[in-house]
């Protein structure tokens, strides 16, 4: 996993977007209430490894297509395969409404795209081969 530490800036930079996004939807959330330290800790440990799943994603995306492209799609994917579904059932088994598990999973691809952008943005270093 070296690649997490030669991409520590885009991987800090996409962490600290997903947080400015996950921020302003708790603070749009009505009725929602303050997160402690412990939990915004949490939080942030979650968004700064899903950077870090993105970015080997991103690095190992193939050339193939125009490579903003393949940023997104690459972000979209893995929100489709693993995040949207994940969020949608975690919501229904807290018998949780609708709206709210679709502005769960909406909220999850906001940041997913973003992150990837980010990354992209900044750049992303592939580990040299054989590590």
């Amino acid at each position: 996993m070296i690649y997490i530490v030669l991409n520590l800036v885009p991987i800090i930079a996409a962490t600290l977007a997903g947080l400015a996004i996950g921020y302003a939807a708790h603070r749009l959330g009505a009725g929602e209430q303050r997160l402690g330290w412990g939990m915004a800790a949490l939080v942030a440990a979650g968004e700064f490894w899903l950077a870090a799943i993105l970015a080997g994603a991103l690095i190992l995306a193939p050339p193939r297509a125009d490579p903003w492209v393949m940023t997104v799609a690459s972000a979209v994917v893995i929100w489709a395969g693993f995040v949207a579904p994940t969020v949608a059932i975690s919501f229904v088994h807290q018998r949780a409404s609708s709206r709210r598990a679709a502005g769960a999973v909406l909220h999850w691809l906001a940041v997913m795209v973003t992150q990837a952008v980010v990354m992209k943005a900044i750049g992303l270093i592939a580990p040299p081969p054989g590590n």
